[in-house]
């Protein structure tokens, strides 16, 4: 659940925190308003360089979870994958201060632009989760690797929070008078993931193998510079899953056109961004012909998915309210399922 205004820092819970990291003089402070609104950020100019310092949502800060992230991101850095450093405190021996509830941890900054959305930038996109993959593939079978497991995938989860949808929308007095047009869409939803999970199990889903998945590669978590990925950020979600399930959601996320109110949306993907992400992983991986199969199935369930939890939450999606979020979430439903055959001959 998003709050309505993004948490920040207070003055003298900054001077604590970061008199636990030997960075020299502090020159500026500055609020660095990406990501979850329940994680606030800032970004450090200090002596020796600049920073990025994250606290937790409560959400997030498992220890075993933050082993995890901190474990991977370790192994990434030393095999030349493009990430922040994660700073160590003082005494060299961890990765974070703790702070009443909260945790903290600091990052090295990494200059970078947002995404764009062109097809440049998907391509690179694409390349770099195939990259991702291969250089965490020798992790991803260690009998010692504690992961979660399951994803977006045919999830009871999701079949769940469609259904307190019902409630969470009829507690808002602006869905007065949609109740009945409310019950249509949580039920076409239901039947759309529905279609989707069986097509992705049919075509073999289950059987691929599992490994380590970011779970969260969208244009958000990644820089850019000159269209190129600079920079891959937010390992908070990894898990143990099929690799299809990241190449399907990032081909989602990195295709989709959006901007403004929902119901302005249009239904179709940008298909030259959706084509370029999967040349770009292609160019790097193969991409079994189940895989390929399942890619647009995964996608229908990787957007159904994505805007359940905060409008069974809260009835909304940041800004949005969730009906009109679910509204366009059929509309793009729809073109999936009539496209998939197309989109499916682009994953090849």
């Amino acid at each position: 659940m998003e709050p309505k205004e993004r948490f920040s820092f207070d003055p003298s819970e900054l001077a604590v925190v970061l008199s636990h990291f030997d960075i020299g003089v502090i020159e500026s402070i500055t609020e660095f308003p990406r990501g979850s609104r329940r994680s606030p950020k800032v970004g450090i100019v200090a002596e020796r360089g600049k920073f990025l310092l994250k606290r937790r949502s409560v959400a997030r800060a498992r220890p075993d979870r933050i082993r995890l992230s901190h474990r991977v991101q370790a192994h990434l850095l030393a095999v030349g994958f493009p990430l922040p450093r994660l700073i160590s405190t003082r005494d060299g021996r961890q990765a974070t201060v703790q702070l009443r509830d909260h945790v903290y941890e600091l990052f090295e900054f990494v200059a970078g632009q947002p995404f764009e959305r062109t097809p440049e930038e998907a391509l690179d996109a694409g390349k770099v989760l195939a990259k991702f993959h291969i250089a965490t593939e020798p992790i991803s079978t260690r009998p010692d690797l504690e992961a979660p497991q399951g994803d977006f995938h045919d999830a009871s989860g999701v079949r769940t929070g469609l259904c307190a949808i019902r409630l969470s929308l009829k507690a808002h007095d602006s869905f007065t008078g949609d109740e009945a047009e409310l019950e249509n869409l949580v039920n076409y939803l239901l039947e759309a993931y529905d279609r989707a999970a069986d097509a992705s199990n049919a075509s073999g889903y289950d059987r691929l193998p599992r490994r380590l998945i970011h779970a969260d590669w969208h244009p958000g978590n990644i820089l850019f510079r000159n269209r190129k990925v600079v920079a891959v950020v937010d390992y908070d979600s990894l898990r143990l899953s099929r690799r299809i399930a990241d190449v399907a959601n990032g081909a989602m996320q990195f295709s989709m056109i959006a901007g403004g109110d929902p119901a302005i949306w249009p239904d179709q993907l940008d298909e030259d961004r959706y084509l370029a992400f999967f040349q770009g992983y292609g160019s790097i991986l193969t991409l079994s012909a189940a895989e390929s199969a399942c890619a647009p199935h995964l996608m229908s369930e990787a957007l159904i998915a994505e805007c359940v939890p905060p409008i069974s939450e809260t009835g909304s999606v940041g800004r949005w309210a969730g009906f009109r979020v679910m509204q366009m979430v059929r509309r793009k439903i729809a073109w999936l399922e009539a496209n998939s055959s197309k989109l499916t001959l682009n994953g090849r």
